[in-house]
């Protein structure tokens, strides 16, 4: 018998806070809620409980397996050298988050202006980064941005970005090949509901177009498909919408 925590499905709204807050990596967000992994993972101090949003966390007693340090060593590293990633750094450490505020910025002078939230709901988005395995892959509706198109465009953020899973990256400054391998894995892991590709309307950047067409392919992955190609300027040159074959 030992002190454990519990979640309650019908509280949880899968915002991932408490996956964040807990440094063991015993939770992740799972079909859309938060999920205890490994009971062994659990240390039973309850860093997750307080930072519940909807208090859907809480310690109870029962038997369960021992708290296993050495194997939550190992899972913390495996974790921020992930798998399909190329970097161990901290800035890999797979995280999900749901945003529902404003900001306030304050400039040196003292002037104070309001700041729309972001859109962005997963961590890492850079595709090199990303683990192939990453919870908040599992049948997302996905984003392919090149990476100039948020500096492009204005509303990035509220236009495109808003209700996806966001990967970036840029087909002719990162290895073309490396971004095939890495997106069939990752369409034939997740089987994404939907994907979304925004890119340039420079040359180079539709080679990202080309490389997502051809990893659904070899995923045999047949969903929609959306191009959204961006001027220079910023504005929408063109939106067109795939339809998968029949």
């Amino acid at each position: 018998m030992r002190k454990i925590i519990q979640i309650d499905d019908e509280k949880c709204d899968g915002c991932g806070v408490c996956a964040n807050a807990c440094h063991e990596r015993a939770i992740e967000i799972v079909d859309g809620k938060a999920r205890l992994v490994k009971e062994s993972y659990c240390d039973g101090l309850g860093d997750c409980i307080g930072e519940c949003p909807k208090d859907a966390i809480s310690f109870v007693m029962r038997d369960a397996e021992a708290y296993d340090e050495a194997a939550v060593k190992k899972r913390i590293a495996e974790t921020i050298a992930p798998k399909g990633g190329r970097t161990g750094c901290l800035g890999s450490e797979v995280r999900q988050f749901r945003r529902e505020w404003k900001d306030n910025f304050v400039y040196p002078n003292g002037d104070r202006v309001e700041i729309n939230a972001s859109e962005l709901t997963n961590w890492p988005v850079q595709l090199a980064l990303v683990p192939t395995d990453a919870p908040y892959l599992k049948g997302a509706n996905l984003l392919l941005a090149a990476d100039c198109t948020a500096f492009a465009y204005a509303e990035f953020h509220k236009r495109i970005l808003n209700g996806h899973v966001a990967l970036i990256g840029c087909p002719k400054l990162d290895d073309s090949a490396f971004y095939l391998e890495k997106l069939t894995e990752i369409f034939k892991i997740n089987r994404p509901r939907e994907i979304t590709v925004a890119y340039m309307e420079v040359p180079c950047c539709a080679a990202l177009v080309r490389i997502t067409h051809e990893a659904m392919e070899r995923a045999e992955l047949h969903v929609v498909l959306k191009l959204i190609k961006l001027s220079l300027n910023g504005g929408f040159m063109e939106i067109k919408t795939i339809e998968p074959k029949k």
